[in-house]
């Protein structure tokens, strides 16, 4: 398998991993010479918040993308990157995560998914819902699951 595209799921959660999630996906894109796609994926309200935050012109015309750029952890991520000589570009996805990343992994033909998430007991799965195991079920391709440091099972 070529490994030529990865996609690398950030969301806001994802602050206090950053250095690890880039370092993860570094690991693997580096010596094949791959692109990373950075997707962050915004809640509607949170989008609609930073939106407001980033002071654009009224009327003008902000899409995900743009503000996916914008923001403090894919910047984190880029720069991480960039140093280890990765090439990258950014996406923006407005909507439920889950769905948001399977559906970037197919308009990207990723050959690998990178998410980061935490170690949840089985309750608290059935609960909450976990985006990192809907991508894990129904990606299109293999997923490189990257745990967050200081959580239990």
């Amino acid at each position: 398998m070529a490994l030529d595209r990865v996609l690398l799921a950030v969301g806001p959660g994802d602050a206090g991993s950053a250095d690890q999630l880039a370092a993860a996906v570094a690991d693997i894109a580096a010596p094949a010479a791959a692109t990373v796609t950075l997707l962050h994926t915004f809640d509607p309200d949170e989008f609609d918040d930073i939106v407001e935050n980033l002071e654009y012109h009224a009327g003008e015309d902000v899409d995900a993308d743009t503000v996916a750029g914008r923001h403090a952890t894919i910047r984190n991520i880029r720069d991480h990157l960039d140093a280890a000589g990765v090439a990258t570009t950014v996406s923006g996805a407005v909507g439920e995560p889950g769905p948001a990343v399977v559906a970037a992994a197919t308009d990207v033909d990723a050959d690998v998914v990178a998410v980061g998430g935490r170690g949840r007991s089985p309750a608290g799965k059935a609960l909450f819902g976990s985006t990192a195991n809907h991508v894990l079920r129904n990606a299109p391709c293999p997923v490189l699951y990257v745990r967050r440091p200081g959580r239990s099972v």
